[in-house]
Formats: structure tokens, C-alpha cells, sequence
């Protein structure tokens, strides 16, 4: 316990240096608020700038309003950091991609071993993997060759992706000049000049590429359907996605592929506490979506989809109570 206390803590030191958060709610963690209390559930989500990190602090406001509930949602390095700190208890609730959560639970790739205490609660939305550029001459993952190119943080759920997408087109990540930044360092880096492109996996619109493109003028580097066919027949975690026009102003509605973005919960998680978190999202669409756009993507048969992980039986409950039935271990 004491070592679950003192990760909170910290994860709140860090919430303290940030600014443009929600005004204060007891389920949110904002720059004032102190350390959870012993008995808080901590949510690691993602970085600031990022769709995790606002969507999350949404979702926790609105669990706590219907239920009660208290979650900490807080600044993290993504999918992996979160499924880690799920996996040992120094958070009960996180985001995670789902290409990167069948990685954890499998003990593949980023992860030397099964990661067999996370559980899934729910697949909220579709994330759209974005290759961002401001050279216009760049106009297919094959011209990034050569080219400084932001991959992601290292051992982000970005990265994966980014190696992928660069393989389907016969590259490597030695065919280009990788850095390996989170979604607000990579925009900085576009736009000084820096970097060539920048992979990013978020629900569209995300905040750090809408503010570029609000100051600049930028462009995305979409996927042919042959080698976005490539990707889902290597990989059933991929599927078609596109990013309309008028999303950041582009003079094209753009083709990529997509991964799933899912809320995962310690399998020791309190059943009530997940039901409690399950049914504040699913009762709450409308009040989540009049605060944040990407609520209108919440739909409870895509929340059922995930076929990879076993769902929590607080998850499970919620769903049977609306005649679908999900995976528990």
C-alpha cells in the first residue's frame, strides 16, 4: 500500500506543474488538489497534450458526478506506462491500445512477460494513427526516408505503430532519422524546424496537432489501400479509418488505419468500483458528450469487442444487465 501511496503521490506532483485543467471536481486531479487519499483510484491516462490525458479527466468528472466514484486521472507516458502500473497495482485504471494491450498480455514486444493482472472494462473509441508533416513535398510514408521523423516515445504504443506503418512500406527504422518524442515535444520539434514528420496515434482531433494547424499550415500523409490492406491482414489490431478535411483544416479527407482505445482495470479492482465506473460512462453519454466531442463515439457494442484480454466481472455485469455477454478469465 505504502508503494501505491507514494506512486500517487508523485503522479500528483507532477498534475501540480500543469496548467489549463478542468475547474476543480473532487473525481479530477487539478493543479490544487493534494495526494489521493488512501482508498483513491488512480487513472494514469496519457500525455497532456494528448487525447488521453483530456478524455480521461472528462470521464472522471462525469464517473464521480453519477456515482460517486472518485478516479485521479493523471499525466503518463501512454499504453505502456499504464498497463505497468495496472499490472502492479500503483494504479487501478488506465488507458491502453489494444494492439499494445494483446502485446501485454502475450509478453510480446514491448513486454519480456505476461502482464496477467489487467483486465479490459471497455474499448471507448477508434485512435487514428496521424503522420503529420509541414513540407508538402512529403507525400507518402515512402518519402519519409531519409528524413528526421518523431516515432514516438520510446516504447510508446506510437512506436509500434510507427515501425509497422514503416514496414509495409519497406522501411526501417534505420532508412530514416528517428527521435522519439511524445505528441507535444513532436509538434514543438515540426515546428521549429527540427523534424521532417511526426507519428501520432490519438482520437482525432488531438490538441497538440489542432494547434499547429490552427498557426500553420500542415499536412497528412495518408495510407494507399494496399498497404493499408497489408497492415490489417499482418495485423487484425489495424482497421480503415479516415480523417475528414475539416478535422484540421486539410484539403483532403485523408485514409489511415486505426487502433482501438480501451479503459483497463487491475483484475483485483473493487467489482463496484468497475461497475460504478462502466455505468457512469454508458448512463451518461449525452452529459459526456456536450463537454467533449469524442463522447459521441462511446457505443456499448463496440465497448463488448475486445476479444483479446478477459474483461473485469464488474465490466461483465454491466453488460449483461444489457443482454451482451463479454470474456472473463
Amino acid at each position: 500500500m505504502k508503494k501505491r501511496l507514494l506512486f500517487a503521490a508523485l503522479a500528483m506532483a507532477c498534475v501540480m506543474m500543469l496548467t489549463g485543467c478542468l475547474n476543480p471536481t473532487p473525481g479530477v486531479s487539478h493543479p490544487a488538489d493534494p495526494a489521493p487519499e488512501e482508498g483513491a483510484l488512480l487513472f494514469t491516462t496519457g500525455g497532456e497534450q494528448g487525447t488521453y490525458y483530456r478524455f480521461g479527466q472528462v470521464l472522471a468528472e462525469k464517473i464521480y458526478e453519477a456515482t460517486g466514484t472518485q478516479l485521479y486521472a493523471v499525466v503518463s507516458g501512454g499504453s505502456q506506462e499504464n498497463i505497468e502500473a495496472v499490472q502492479k497495482g500503483d494504479a487501478m485504471f488506465g488507458f491502453a491500445q489494444t494492439d499494445v494491450l494483446s502485446y501485454a498480455w502475450e509478453g510480446t514486444r514491448l513486454f519480456d512477460r505476461k502482464m496477467d493482472h489487467i483486465t479490459v472494462i471497455a474499448e471507448l473509441y477508434k485512435e487514428q494513427v496521424q503522420i503529420v508533416t509541414m513540407d508538402p513535398n512529403i507525400k507518402s510514408v515512402a518519402d519519409l526516408k531519409e528524413k528526421s521523423v518523431s516515432i514516438g516515445a520510446a516504447g510508446s504504443g506510437v512506436y509500434c505503430n510507427a515501425i509497422d506503418i514503416l514496414a509495409a512500406y519497406g522501411l526501417t527504422e534505420r532508412d530514416i532519422s528517428p527521435t522519439y518524442q511524445d505528441f507535444g515535444d513532436s509538434v514543438s520539434a515540426l515546428q521549429s524546424g527540427k523534424i521532417d514528420a511526426a507519428f501520432v496515434v490519438a482520437g482525432a482531433p488531438t490538441s497538440a496537432v489542432s494547434g499547429l494547424a490552427a498557426t500553420a499550415n500542415i499536412y497528412l500523409i495518408g495510407l494507399d489501400e494496399a498497404h493499408i490492406d497489408q497492415l490489417i491482414a499482418s495485423s487484425p489490431h489495424y482497421s480503415k479509418a479516415s480523417i475528414s478535411k475539416r478535422t484540421y483544416n486539410t484539403s483532403s479527407d485523408i485514409d489511415t488505419v486505426a487502433v482501438g482505445a480501451v479503459l483497463i482495470a487491475n483484475k483485483d479492482a473493487a467489482t463496484e468500483d468497475v461497475y460504478h465506473v462502466i455505468s457512469g460512462i454508458y448512463e451518461n453519454l449525452a452529459a459526456i458528450t456536450k463537454v467533449y466531442s469524442k463522447g459521441a463515439e462511446l457505443d456499448l457494442q463496440l465497448a463488448s469487442e475486445v476479444g483479446t484480454v478477459p474483461y473485469h466481472p464488474g465490466a461483465a455485469a454491466y453488460f449483461a444487465e444489457k443482454g451482451i455477454t463479454v470474456p472473463i478469465d
